[in-house]
């Protein structure tokens, strides 16, 4: 293949998450925890959940609060019912994507529509900067054969948001500039990627394993955070030898003051309680 990166870039660590429950009891992964917020900014959260026992997941995420930022829910498998105050309502089946903006509050629910079976994904929660915090609620539905993908020598790459070779993802935001894809790579194979030396990014490996340049090698369910060194200019890896399947994510950090209470995100302490305020006086339900 072509090589277009030049200077890659290093792992500056590998992170193994924090298995928790959320929502109704549900089990998951914590990949990219609070501390790590800053470090990792646009992006605040990503959450990695999947078992085949119902009972890690049957219960869902019932209705909650959220204010300041956006969610990314994306499905390997399985059959998850959104609805919230704004209105919006859609079910998120294998391979499909939803988004949603929180903005100046939404109350929503996420719960299984299935009661046997493997339920796998993850969710990440992506910060608005300051101006748009209090932005009308938004909601996008994206099945799975409306997600552009990319073909090459023993890949294939899912291009959620950003774009990839040409291919533009299926959302796009100014601000941030998210890259989020699902690369699939075949026993082997290198795949590569150019990012802007400024974007804060990260890989995480949930099927295989991966080698980088450096000759880190990154095992599944593990999260290597890219480092920003001057000059770099991308990311190189190869498959291991059972293949691969990765999430390559990246965005334009905002450089804003980073306030959270639970399910709130905002800049500011005083921000903080008028969510609290306005989420107990109702003003969330408002479409």
């Amino acid at each position: 293949m072509t090589t277009t990166v030049l200077k890659p870039r290093a792992v500056e660590s590998v992170v193994a998450g924090l298995a928790t429950r959320d929502g109704a009891g549900v089990k998951l992964t914590r990949v990219l925890t609070q501390n790590l917020q800053r470090r990792l900014d646009p992006f605040l959260m990503l959450d990695a959940f999947g078992s085949d026992q119902a009972d890690d997941y049957i219960a869902g995420f019932p209705d909650h609060p959220h204010r300041g930022f956006e969610t990314v829910t994306y499905m390997l498998e399985g059959r998850m019912r959104h609805r919230d105050s704004a209105g919006n309502e859609g079910l998120l089946q294998t391979g499909g994507m939803q988004w949603m903006t929180a903005g100046r509050g939404v109350i929503h629910s996420e719960l299984p529509e299935q009661v046997e079976g493997r339920m796998e994904g993850f969710q990440f929660w992506l910060n608005l900067p300051a101006r748009d915090k209090m932005c009308p609620a938004w909601y996008r539905d994206v099945a799975a054969r409306e997600i552009p993908e990319w073909a090459g020598p023993g890949q294939r790459v899912r291009v959620l948001a950003g774009a990839h070779a040409g291919v533009v993802g299926a959302v796009q935001r100014e601000a941030t500039e998210p890259l989020l894809l699902d690369v699939h790579l075949e026993p082997g194979a290198c795949f590569e990627r150019e990012l802007p030396v400024h974007h804060n990014a990260f890989v995480y490996v949930y099927r295989g394993g991966t080698q980088f340049p450096s000759g880190c090698t990154v095992p599944a369910q593990r999260m290597a955070i890219l480092r920003n060194d001057a000059g770099a200019d991308g990311v190189q890896l190869r498959a291991g030898e059972g293949g691969a399947r990765l999430l390559l994510v990246a965005g334009a950090p905002l450089n804003e003051p980073i306030a959270q209470h639970g399910p709130f995100v905002m800049n500011t302490e005083a921000e903080l309680v008028q969510a609290v305020r306005d989420f107990r006086s109702g003003r969330f339900v408002q479409p």
